[in-house]
């Protein structure tokens, strides 16, 4: 093999990559609707939430929407510049995490109402840690992978 060979097998992006990168832009991208559909009140899609849900988000503390729209936001962001290999979508899923985490400290310090406290919500809560913290921790892997090659080629030209 020659060195162009290489270089063109270096820079196709792995099929975990696409995976990862898609599953997340999906994820983040029904979560931003989510949130849209929520804040702007359409009532079509807000026809299947409980009534003590709309309340307790009426209720919402300007920080917490924000956390919410970090969340939701970072994440999509993060999806695209996995999708185009950039090494920013580390930070992207980390503000992303930051506003998960906000969210989630104004729902343990406020409680929730009856209708979020069913372990199918929670499991969903679970499944929303589990991705951002895995998509984070990809991110990383993917940055740090690239640094690696990058070092590797300086090296390999500067010999």
């Amino acid at each position: 093999m020659d060195a162009t060979t290489n270089a063109a097998r270096a820079d196709k992006a792995p099929a975990h990559l696409w995976l990862a990168g898609g599953a997340g832009l999906l994820w983040h991208a029904w979560g931003c609707y989510d949130f849209l559909m929520t804040n702007v009140r359409d009532a079509a899609y807000l026809a299947q939430v409980p009534a003590d849900r709309i309340d307790y988000i009426d209720g919402f503390p300007a920080w917490a929407v924000i956390a919410w729209a970090t969340s939701v936001g970072c994440g999509l962001i993060g999806s695209i510049l996995l999708l185009g290999r950039l090494p920013h979508a580390a930070y992207a899923f980390a503000f992303s995490v930051l506003g998960l985490a906000g969210m989630q400290l104004y729902q343990y310090g406020e409680g929730t109402p009856a209708s979020m406290g069913t372990a199918a919500y929670w499991s969903m809560r679970a499944l929303a840690w589990f991705v951002a913290l895995a998509l984070l921790g990809y991110a990383r892997r993917m940055r740090a992978r690239s640094r690696d090659r990058a070092g590797e080629g300086h090296t390999a030209e500067s010999s």
